[in-house]
């Protein structure tokens, strides 16, 4: 299911020459969901209390954490001074939710030396998503990384002996390990990252505006940070390193700290 908006016209709030100026926004009105939006040339937008980056054009994007709730206002200050403010709904989604019980405590809690690690790769993560570039990747289509089987879906979660995991913050795809793995759109790496504790080999790319992928699992990096990378370009391949159980990629997609849903982004899986 979609929950798209195609053209909206801010017509609300402000003063009465706000009421004429344009606001087009198009994208997921629900949790999980990225928002494109334009206003003319020189105007400011903030939402949830951040200052959004505008390419030359007006184009800016925003998006929605997988437990955002309606309220948020969207705030557009125009070049002539006149401001409208825009209240956000949003849809709310049902998440699977499965518990399992009687896991030995090993296999639920990390161990102290791995807690060392899984901090430190937080940080690099941290890091790499407070980029704000103004890279181009956002001006296509988005496309699947890789074509294969959804093993996981986002938003998922599991409670293990009564603990509540961290929600799934992506969407993964099987595919035979060694293949390609392809960028979701151009941008640069910000992260190439190998062994991590949960991911594995990591790759982050920085599509501009605050929007970041995630390509985790890999059985090898392709890239180095830095590096341009256009759409569909490969950037590792396909592995179960990490946290896996099998071979496949974990395909995340972030506005900065909120984790989006990548399959809002692009349409059904193509054929193999």
């Amino acid at each position: 299911m979609r929950w798209w908006l195609g053209l909206l016209v801010a017509v609300v709030g402000g003063a009465a020459a706000a009421a004429t100026q344009p606001l087009e926004l198009k994208g997921a009105f629900v949790q999980g969901g990225l928002v494109h939006g334009q206003v003319p040339p020189g105007s400011a937008v903030r939402f949830a209390g951040r200052r959004l980056h505008l390419d030359p054009a007006g184009r800016f994007l925003f998006g929605f954490g997988r437990d955002e709730a309606t309220g948020e206002p969207l705030i557009v200050r125009y070049p002539d001074g006149s401001q409208i403010q825009r209240r956000l709904q949003i849809a709310k989604r049902e998440y699977h939710i499965e518990r399992v019980d009687g896991l030995p405590p090993r296999e639920v809690s990390p161990s102290p030396k791995d807690l060392v690690r899984i901090r430190a790769d937080a940080r690099l993560i941290k890091a790499a998503r407070k980029r704000d570039s103004a890279e181009p990747g956002i001006a296509a289509a988005f496309v699947w990384p890789v074509v294969g089987r959804i093993s996981g879906i986002y938003g998922s979660q599991r409670i293990l002996n009564g603990k509540p995991r961290a929600p799934h913050r992506g969407v993964d795809i099987a595919a035979p390990a060694g293949t390609p793995v392809g960028a979701m759109a151009a941008g640069v790496v910000s992260l190439a990252a190998p062994d991590m504790y949960f991911t594995g080999n990591t790759v982050m790319i920085d599509h501009g505006y605050g929007l970041h992928s995630v390509y985790a699992h890999l059985s090898e990096l392709d890239v180095k940070v830095g590096q341009a990378v256009e759409q569909g370009q490969p950037i590792g391949r396909i592995g179960a390193t990490g946290r896996a159980t099998g071979p496949h990629l974990h395909w995340g997609v972030y506005w900065f700290d909120q984790a989006l849903d990548p399959a809002l982004l692009v349409g059904p899986m193509p054929t193999p």
